[in-house]
């Protein structure tokens, strides 16, 4: 029903927050602060403030972006979930980080031209700038590079990625021997309820990496300053993607993690 009350969170639970409907058609934006944030590209709904409501705010934290816009992340586990403009009574919002379903649906793409040479659909020439690549949170205080190109990049919509991304993340494999860190000052982790680790910049919630609990390591492929090099090859856990959005770019699915 147009007027049901919505429930979100990060992963860790350290933000709540509840906004009545209706729930405006999501946007996803592929700017490169968006990409960065999130670790891939970022989607978003809104609401106006009087229908919002933050139910726990322990682990939230507001980092300004622009001189036009604030963005919340939580800062135990790194979820991306706000996006607030300067001056306009509304807030965005992760719909990855909604319970249930969103009665919603994906309208529009922008900042298009700034997406990754990575898509599928990119014209972009997928050729990394020479030996390394750099990835680097929104704020500048983390940063590392590592071997190029990045390969094959996997995405994943898994609830725990959704809820951290706030749609779903995409990034690809490397030994995590192979980083060499040229700042790392603002750098925290946080241990999933899988046994992993989300590496992240707690100034200003950019994903970077994750550590498997196996040890297996992978970096977020929007983090990466530049072309990465590589190619989205396969979608994962997508029987757990959210109901605002669908897939139809040819790719391999798989329902759990692929075989």
């Amino acid at each position: 029903m147009p007027n049901d009350i919505h429930r979100g969170s990060c992963l860790c639970g350290e933000v709540v927050f509840e906004v009545e409907g209706p729930l405006r058609d999501v946007i996803a934006c592929h700017c490169t602060q968006c990409r960065k944030t999130s670790g891939h590209y970022w989607a978003a709904t809104s609401a106006a403030h009087e229908r919002f409501r933050l139910v726990r705010d322990a682990g939230l934290v507001w980092y300004r972006s622009s001189p036009t816009a604030q963005r919340g992340h939580c800062g135990h586990c790194g979820a991306t979930l706000f996006w607030q403009p300067e001056g306009e009574a509304r807030i965005s919002f992760s719909p990855g980080a909604l319970e249930g379903v969103t009665g919603v649906q994906t309208a529009e793409h922008i900042f298009t031209e700034d997406g990754g040479d990575y898509y599928p659909e990119s014209t972009a020439p997928r050729t990394a700038p020479g030996a390394r690549l750099r990835s680097s949170c929104l704020c500048g205080a983390c940063a590392f590079n590592l071997p190029a190109p990045a390969g094959p990049i996997t995405a994943c919509h898994c609830t725990q990625c959704r809820k951290l991304s706030g749609h779903f993340s995409a990034s690809f494999d490397v030994p995590e021997t192979a980083l060499v860190w040229e700042s790392r000052g603002a750098l925290a982790e946080f241990t999933t309820p899988g046994g992993g680790t989300r590496g992240f910049c707690r100034d200003c919630g950019s994903s970077l990496w994750f550590r498997a609990a196996d040890g297996a390591f992978s970096v977020e492929a929007g983090g990466i300053d530049g072309p990465t090099g590589g190619h989205l090859a396969a979608h994962i856990f997508t029987a757990d993607g959210g109901d605002y959005y669908s897939l139809d770019d040819g790719l391999p699915q798989f329902a759990g993690a692929e075989p």
